[in-house]
């Protein structure tokens, strides 16, 4: 890949870059220039809580001014996330996180999968965890005040949240690849973890 022109279009709480660039192509040849905006978020961490006891997981409730789109409502049910700011662990975020968005205490991480939610036009790449859940502040409502956080706790079965997402109600994608991973791994971190 060549990157012929790199500028910062905008500069905000995030920011976009556009590039102009060339990529090899399948049959070895380059690209004709490209012209991309690029949205610069930030890498982040998702960990979805899971208490092996009693059989159920800690999830939150908030809005999300990108859902906004007719009749779907902007309130998502989903896992606890963050952005790792520079010189942070993905450890200490997810239990700072845990912490903020749902008086959430964590003992055990299992790695589930690293992704990139929207490659083609941003460079957020996000690591997703399980936590085995030592305490939680079920039916509170949490988040930082000054990063308007609304947020409503949750304790649910696993399998009533396994039940939500057969029958797609889980829009956010990073909660829904934690689910499908408990989904397959769930029986045998429970048995860990018990």
């Amino acid at each position: 890949m060549r990157v012929l022109d790199d500028t910062t279009v905008w500069s905000g709480h995030y920011s976009m870059r556009k590039l102009t660039l060339q990529h090899r192509r399948f049959d070895g040849g380059w690209s004709e220039p490209l012209v991309r905006e690029v949205f610069e978020r930030g890498d982040a961490v998702g960990v979805l809580p899971y208490d092996p006891v009693s059989d159920t997981l800690v999830m939150i409730e908030q809005f999300r001014p990108g859902a906004i789109r007719g009749d779907d409502s902007p309130w998502m049910l989903e896992l606890i996330a963050g952005v790792v700011e520079e010189g942070e662990s993905d450890v200490a975020v997810v239990h700072r996180e845990a912490m903020e968005e749902a008086g959430c205490e964590l003992s055990e991480l299992l790695p589930i999968a690293t992704v990139f939610p929207s490659a083609g036009a941003c460079t957020e790449r996000v690591r997703l965890f399980c936590g085995r859940v030592n305490s939680a502040a079920i039916g509170e409502l949490r988040g930082l005040q000054e990063e308007g956080e609304d947020i409503l706790v949750h304790s649910i079965p696993r399998r009533d949240a396994l039940q939500l997402l057969a029958q797609d109600r889980i829009p956010n994608g990073h909660t829904l690849i934690a689910l499908q991973w408990l989904q397959i791994h769930g029986a045998a971190v429970r048995e860990r973890w018990c």
